[in-house]
């Protein structure tokens, strides 16, 4: 589904230059679930934003579904990221002017579709999270968990075969963080692939694969992989 060929990002200014990528190889399956752990500043969140396809290396090669995403233009990015892959932040990112209703819409809307489906479809998904009586709430009135829950069903309304997920559960408490992971796990389970940045030695632990990076690259410990467990799935 996804390979990084000896991708590496440096960030120039005037007087600095940053390489938050190295080299980084990394290959991911259809109906993966991977995390990446790691101190603050080894790259973690820069890898998940060129997979993302929000930014792009400074060198190297990243394929996505078969298509060389550097030779892609902005236009057929963007459509590659609102057809294919759903965003969970840490810090939400709701838009505070919608009601929940309405940001979990909005990538439906995006992709053109019909009215009468996107109703549809945008309760289908807030009754999975367990949020629509909160339908028409606006994120402010949430509390955080909730506000989360809403950016999980943001980021699955579209189907997208890709969820990239920056520490989910980093401003949320031990209660709705495991509700969060169990969401994951459902979508994981479910057949979608599930890319996750985390802090949390037990989130982690939750994922096929796990590998660590440090200075911009994985960590050298069989080859990269710290845990790779093979989960059984009902056909």
């Amino acid at each position: 589904m996804i390979q990084l060929r000896d991708v590496t990002k440096i960030y120039r200014t005037q007087t600095v230059e940053t390489r938050a990528l190295s080299h980084v190889n990394l290959d991911i399956e259809q109906s993966d679930f991977i995390a990446i752990t790691g101190p603050s500043g080894c790259g973690k969140s820069t890898l998940l934003n060129v997979v993302g396809m929000i930014d792009s290396p400074t060198s190297g090669e990243y394929t996505f579904l078969g298509d060389h995403v550097g030779r892609l233009s902005e236009r057929e990015l963007a459509s590659m990221r609102n057809r294919h892959i759903g965003f969970i932040f840490q810090g939400f990112n709701l838009v505070e002017d919608l009601t929940v209703f309405e940001n979990v819409e909005l990538p439906l809307r995006y992709l053109g579709m019909p009215r009468g489906r996107r109703r549809f479809r945008v309760r289908e998904v807030l009754e999975a999270v367990d949020l629509v009586s909160r339908e028409m709430h606006k994120p402010a009135h949430l509390s955080g968990g909730q506000q989360q829950r809403v950016a999980v069903a943001r980021a699955v309304v579209g189907d997208p075969a890709l969820i990239v997920a920056d520490e989910p559960t980093g401003n949320l408490d031990s209660k709705n963080g495991e509700e969060i992971m169990s969401l994951l796990e459902a979508l994981h389970s479910a057949g979608t692939t599930v890319l996750m940045v985390t802090h949390s030695a037990a989130h982690a632990s939750r994922a096929r694969k796990v590998y660590a990076m440090t200075d911009g690259e994985f960590a050298p410990a069989s080859g990269s992989v710290l845990r790779n467990i093979q989960v059984s799935r009902r056909s």
